[in-house]
């Protein structure tokens, strides 16, 4: 937390030096990388149930609330919120199928996000080594190698969760199957899918990376195309595995060694906690913005867990 915080003080030394029509010009096309992301979240799922009406508002508000959450809670939590709110607007939706079309999207950010961290590997020298990593500060997710005892737990606990969905899923199996299938059923037409996902999904990276080259040049950080995609290395390294919000502490790491040389220790500092400042902020303030418009409450929870029930099991016959 230390660290977190020399590098919060670092932020709010910089302030009066910060280019703010680029971080205004970031903030627009974050806003648009949400819409084309939403927008292809959309038609897969538009898909997987081509006799219902899926409005793409519906599930840009539900997209969106997710975000706005998984930047407060840790571990993804939004994403079954905007789950929630999908099969709730979308009639003979199912939670299965659902989950499915979010990783038909994840699909291709694997294939991008790879190519990246392969890029970054053999073409650039920026990356940690396995010696540097240990020594990096804050880096949060080390914990669990450093008490091997409480890895123990943590590993014992996820084997336990898979047992007891590998039993419940036995006994659905035909069903499940079948949904879980559904959600896939954009595939089926590889054009189609290349056409209506896949294309606003490279949208949404190209705008990533636009916003990083705006936020770089906003503090005054050289905006090369090599940086902009070693700042989006860095963050997609920082959220593999979420347990604090937004990867808060993990990336500032990151950016700071991927980035040396280009600036000031203060001054990728000051980048860092800005970008997750300035992103965050905007996600939480739409994010609930929609959560307000769709539930008609904050109390997201609440209405979660007063209207999830399991869904009633289906006949193969």
């Amino acid at each position: 937390m230390d660290a977190v915080f020399d590098a919060v003080r670092s932020f709010l030394s910089y302030l009066g030096s910060i280019a703010w029509w680029a971080v205004a010009l970031a903030l627009l096309c974050h806003v648009v990388k949400m819409a084309a992301r939403s927008r292809a979240l959309r038609n897969a799922v538009a898909a997987a149930y081509p006799e219902e009406r899926v409005p793409w508002r519906t599930v840009a508000g539900a997209y969106t609330a997710g975000i706005g959450v998984n930047t407060l809670v840790p571990a993804r939590g939004g994403d079954l919120l905007q789950l929630f709110l999908i099969r709730r607007n979308v009639e003979h939706a199912s939670y299965p199928t659902l989950a499915a079309t979010l990783l038909v999207l994840a699909l291709f950010d694997t294939v991008v996000a790879s190519g990246l961290l392969v890029w970054a590997l053999l073409a650039t020298d920026a990356l940690p080594g396995l010696d540097v990593v240990p020594r990096l500060p804050a880096v949060e997710w080390l914990w669990l190698y450093q008490h091997p005892r409480a890895a123990a737990a943590v590993t014992a606990a996820l084997v336990l969760v898979a047992f007891a969905a590998g039993v419940w899923s036995a006994k659905h199996i035909h069903a499940f199957r079948a949904r879980v299938a559904q959600g896939f059923a954009v595939l089926r037409s590889p054009l189609h899918y290349l056409r209506s996902v896949a294309a606003w999904q490279a949208v949404d990276w190209g705008l990533r990376v636009a916003t990083v080259l705006l936020l770089l040049r906003a503090f005054d950080i050289p905006a090369t195309i090599t940086n902009g995609l070693l700042a989006q290395v860095a963050g997609s390294l920082a959220t593999i595995l979420p347990l604090t919000p937004s990867g808060i502490g993990t990336e500032q790491a990151l950016l700071a060694y991927v980035l040396r040389g280009e600036a000031s220790t203060g001054a990728l500092l000051s980048f860092s906690v800005g970008m997750r400042l300035v992103l965050g902020a905007a996600n939480v303030v739409l994010g609930f913005a929609a959560i307000a418009l769709m539930l008609r409450t904050l109390r997201w929870r609440g209405v979660v867990d007063h209207q999830a029930e399991p869904e009633p099991a289906r006949s193969d016959g």
